[in-house]
C-alpha cells in the first residue's frame, strides 16, 4: 500500500521516506573496491549510487538502499516545475539513484580499479522518472586504511535559473538498526570537548554539527561516520516504515548534511565526502586529521 506525505512549499526532507517499490537488487549490476581493510560496494543500475559499506573484518553493510532513492548519492533540489510524486506536487528533483517508481538512472561511463572507482551518469527527475539530459553527475571514489575519500561534481547545462533551495550534500541512508546520531554542537570545534548525541525521531529534525560530521551508531557508540568539510548545517529522522531493518530494510537512519545554494545555467559543484566505521573515538579522530591536513594545505596555497 503507497503512502503519503503532507504537501508543502518546499522540503529536501521527504525525499525518499517512504519504501514503495523495494524489490531484490541484480547481482550483475553490483562492483565492489576493497583496500582488506573496508569494503565500499555500488550499484551500476542506480547511477553508480552507493549501496554498499562494511569493514572488511566483519562484512555488515551499514548503508540502507530499500529503493532508488536510498543511497549514499548525490540529490539536487529546483523549481517547482508541475511534476506529481504520489500525487504530491513536486519539483526540478535530479537523484543519482533514480525516480521513485524504481526507474534506474544510467552510468554513461566507469573506470573500476581495486582501490578507486569512477563514474558518470546521467540522473532522473525523482518524480517523474524522467531523465535529465541538462545534468551530469560524477563520482571519485578512493579507498585509504579506515577511510573512503568520495568525491563528487555536479555539471547543468540548462538554461532555467533555479530558485536558490537547500541541497543534500549528500543524502545518507543507514540501518535503522543505528539510533544514535552523534556530532559535535559547540563554539570550539576540534578541542576534543564532549558530544552532543540524539535519537532523531519523525519527521524532520534541524541540528548544527559544528565540526561538519556525524555518525549513526549503536548502543555501544560503533557505527558509520560521514565528514562533508564545510557543511555544518545537517537535516535528519528515523523512518520505521514496516519495522525490517538491514540494508534492505523499510525502516532506515537518514541525515544529510545541507547548504542552500540556486543551480543557475553553466553551475558546476564540486564537494568531499569521506566515510568511516568505528567506535566514535575512532571516528572522531580521523575526521580530525582530515581537517587539520585539509587546513595547512589550505595554508600553504594561500601563501602560495
Amino acid at each position: 500500500m503507497r503512502k503519503r506525505i503532507s504537501p508543502v512549499y518546499y522540503t529536501i526532507f521527504a525525499f525518499l521516506l517512504f519504501s514503495w517499490h523495494t524489490k531484490g537488487q541484480n547481482t550483475d549490476t553490483l562492483r565492489y573496491i576493497d583496500n582488506g581493510e573496508i569494503r565500499l560496494g555500488v550499484d551500476m543500475s542506480a547511477g553508480g549510487s552507493i549501496f554498499y559499506f562494511a569493514e572488511r573484518k566483519t562484512g555488515r553493510n551499514l548503508l540502507n538502499h530499500n529503493d532508488k532513492g536510498r543511497f549514499v548519492q548525490q540529490s539536487y533540489y529546483g523549481d517547482i516545475d508541475g511534476s506529481y510524486w504520489a500525487k504530491q506536487p513536486w519539483r526540478w528533483n535530479p537523484v543519482q539513484g533514480g525516480g521513485y517508481l524504481g526507474e534506474p538512472a544510467k552510468v554513461l561511463e566507469s573506470k573500476i580499479r581495486k582501490k578507486s572507482l569512477y563514474l558518470k551518469s546521467r540522473p532522473k527527475h525523482w518524480a517523474t522518472g524522467a531523465d535529465i539530459d541538462s545534468a551530469v553527475m560524477e563520482t571519485n571514489i578512493s579507498l585509504k586504511g579506515d577511510l573512503a575519500r568520495i568525491h563528487f561534481r555536479f555539471s547543468y547545462s540548462g538554461q532555467h535559473s533555479h530558485q536558490s533551495c537547500s541541497q543534500e550534500l549528500p543524502a545518507v541512508f543507514v540501518d535503522y538498526d543505528l539510533p544514535k546520531l552523534v556530532f559535535y554542537n559547540g563554539k570550539n570545534p576540534w578541542n576534543n570537548e564532549p558530544l552532543k548525541q540524539v535519537v532523531p525521531g519523525w519527521p524532520n529534525e534541524a541540528q548544527q554539527s559544528d565540526e561538519c560530521w556525524a555518525a549513526y551508531t549503536d548502543s555501544t557508540g560503533w557505527g558509520i561516520g560521514v565528514f562533508t568539510p564545510g557543511t555544518t548545517a545537517l537535516t535528519t529522522y528515523r523512518f520505521e516504515g514496516d519495522g525490517k531493518t538491514g540494508p534492505e530494510g523499510s525502516a532506515c537512519s537518514y541525515f544529510a548534511p545541507i547548504r542552500e545554494f540556486s543551480i543557475t545555467p553553466g553551475f558546476v559543484f564540486e564537494y568531499d565526502v569521506y566515510l568511516t566505521i568505528g567506535n566514535i573515538d575512532e571516528i572522531r579522530e580521523r575526521f580530525c586529521q582530515i581537517h587539520f591536513k585539509n587546513k595547512l594545505a589550505s595554508n600553504i596555497n594561500h601563501k602560495l
